[in-house]
């Protein structure tokens, strides 16, 4: 899966979640609902271990390491520049924009990657 799709993911991930927090303030005794979003990034995006049957701890822990890793690293480093963009705003006392506008100006910035 590519940088930008992860990207565009993890923005959905974090719209979703805007979103059950403004179900759950309008209806505290209501009930939010989860679609999953988090366990099909994590499918899509952690690639299949094949571990040999004789490996021992250390060497299932390096398997592991290295398969997971850069996958791992990708989506954190998606949600740590969200996060970056989203305090940016705040920090520079932004009142005329929302964090729903900040996270639509990325998925639309990391879609328009996708057409070039």
């Amino acid at each position: 899966m590519e940088q930008r799709e992860i990207m565009q993911k993890v923005v959905g991930i974090l719209t979703e979640a805007l979103e059950m927090r403004r179900q759950v303030r309008e209806n505290p005794d209501g009930q939010a609902s989860l679609t999953g979003a988090i366990s099909a990034l994590l499918a899509e995006t952690l690639p299949h271990i094949q571990l040999p049957a004789e490996a021992d701890g250390r060497a299932v822990a390096d398997v592991i390491s290295e398969e997971l890793g850069p996958a791992i690293a990708s989506i954190a480093n998606c949600f740590s520049f969200v996060f970056v963009q989203l305090a940016e705003v705040h920090d520079d006392g932004r009142t005329d924009v929302s964090a729903a506008d900040v996270l639509r100006h990325i998925s639309l910035q990391f879609a328009h990657e996708a057409e070039r």
